[in-house]
């Protein structure tokens, strides 16, 4: 566990996901996308304008703030938050939400009068062009980091953070193994680690009547860990299982279908992401595996994935599990995602935590960010909006913000101790809600 949250560790924590080539930090499409403070950015409404500047030769976006209205801070001063996030890669589809969820805070806040800036750069899905990216942001002024979306990706710039002292928050880095790294110190996420969802998979799969479960999945840290997490919970229930790791960049899962065979299960459970998670759901309907039989994770949580496939009719039966928000959130996301929700109200939660901490820190000084958020999320006044934890902030009032995702309740090393999950199935094309199950890891 990391002894404090405000200690420095110089330790590198290595992390690979996904071998793609690595942008130049001249590329034109490192582009940064910049949202400006409270007065400048916010319609009547709550809607933030894009600026319309042109990216600098290094990759940033200038930002501006002339007009922010005083929030609880009252000295005038910015919160720049820099958010690096998959617009590309293998979880470029599951950025969506993420991304439109992260805007809608930001929207709210400046709505609010929250003084922030907000300036979004495209990780890639690829550790080295999030790193690139994080670079950028600092470089333009970014106070924190909102991001990664991957535990791999983000694992590859925490000792960038660490080291500078930036607080980050991360709405869908799931591995265990962030919880305890050393260079974590300034690392938080409003999505709970492996250990929650795994129970919910393997508890799916059994009430549907699995009793001999094939676990396919990426060979990375992502897929190992869940991967060990749904089979231990699995043994726990009495259900025997077998775990194939694959390659993501294969060109072909052959040898994954065949281990799959050589098993002989009645279930499967798919750990990947949208490239090589959907090769390997297509080989095993040809191999003659049913869909009805499968099981994705949140990485293949994707409303469009049958008809991403080619046949709009493909995956009816399957279901597929992840964190999400609450359901009056995910009703206000889903117009403009079309029904793509996975990770977005853990979204809302990451943006609105590191503005309220900004405000009870009443600077944009990391190690006092750092200091406040570990407060924000239980022994106070509960309060559910960011306008209405704000005002409490402001009159010197200690606060609990339960957010979109739930209750946080943050531990002394930045997990959150509940976690919500949707359980959804391919219905006659349609991707449609069955359950949703809360868990209190505490």
């Amino acid at each position: 566990m990391r002894s404090t949250w405000l200690r420095l560790l110089a330790v590198l924590l290595a992390f690979g996901l996904i071998a793609a080539a690595c942008g130049d930090d001249d590329d034109d499409d490192g582009g940064t996308t910049t949202t400006d403070s409270a007065d400048d950015g916010a319609s009547d409404d709550g809607a933030a304008d894009s600026a319309d500047d042109e990216a600098t030769d290094d990759g940033a976006t200038d930002t501006a703030s002339d007009g922010a209205t005083d929030g609880a801070t009252g000295d005038g001063a910015t919160l720049v938050i820099g958010a690096v996030q998959p617009e590309t890669g293998a979880l470029g589809p599951l950025g969506v939400p993420i991304i439109e969820g992260a805007q809608l805070a930001v929207e709210d806040i400046q709505a609010a009068g929250g003084k922030i800036e907000y300036m979004l750069e495209d990780s890639g899905t690829d550790p080295d062009v999030a790193s690139q990216a994080v670079d950028r942001l600092l470089s333009s002024g970014a106070n924190v980091i909102f991001g990664a979306a991957a535990s791999g990706v983000t694992g590859a710039f925490l000792q960038v953070l660490s080291d500078g002292e930036i607080p980050s928050c991360s709405a869908s880095a799931t591995s265990p193994s962030l919880s305890d790294a050393e260079n974590a110190d300034y690392f938080i996420r409003t999505v709970p680690p492996d250990e929650a969802v795994a129970p919910v998979i393997a508890d799916e799969v059994v009430a549907d009547g699995g009793t001999r479960v094939a676990i396919v999945a990426r060979a990375d840290d992502y897929g190992n860990a869940l991967a060990q997490l749904v089979a231990s919970n699995l043994t726990d229930l009495g259900v025997e299982s077998n775990i194939t790791q694959y390659d993501p960049e294969a060109s072909s899962f052959e040898g994954t279908v065949e281990a799959v065979d050589a098993f002989g299960p009645d279930k499967i459970v798919n750990i990947g992401f949208f490239f090589d998670g959907t090769s390997v759901i297509r080989e095993l309907i040809e191999a003659g595996y049913s869909p009805e039989d499968m099981y994705g994770s949140d990485g293949l949580f994707l409303p469009s994935l049958p008809a991403d496939m080619g046949d709009a009719n493909l995956l009816d039966g399957m279901k597929l599990i992840g964190a999400s928000g609450g359901e009056a959130f995910n009703a206000r996301l889903t117009d403009i995602t079309n029904g793509n929700l996975i990770y977005g109200g853990q979204a809302y939660d990451c943006i609105v935590l590191l503005t309220l901490a900004f405000e009870q820190a009443g600077s944009t000084d990391g190690p006092a960010i750092l200091e406040a958020l570990n407060g924000l999320t239980q022994d106070g006044e509960v309060c559910t909006t960011y306008a209405d934890c704000s005002a409490l902030i402001a009159e010197g009032t200690d606060i609990d913000y339960e957010g979109q995702s739930g209750v946080l309740n943050l531990d002394e090393v930045g997990d959150p101790t509940f976690g919500r999950y949707a359980i959804a199935q391919f219905q006659d094309g349609e991707l449609t809600n069955v359950g949703s199950v809360d868990i209190d890891l505490a």
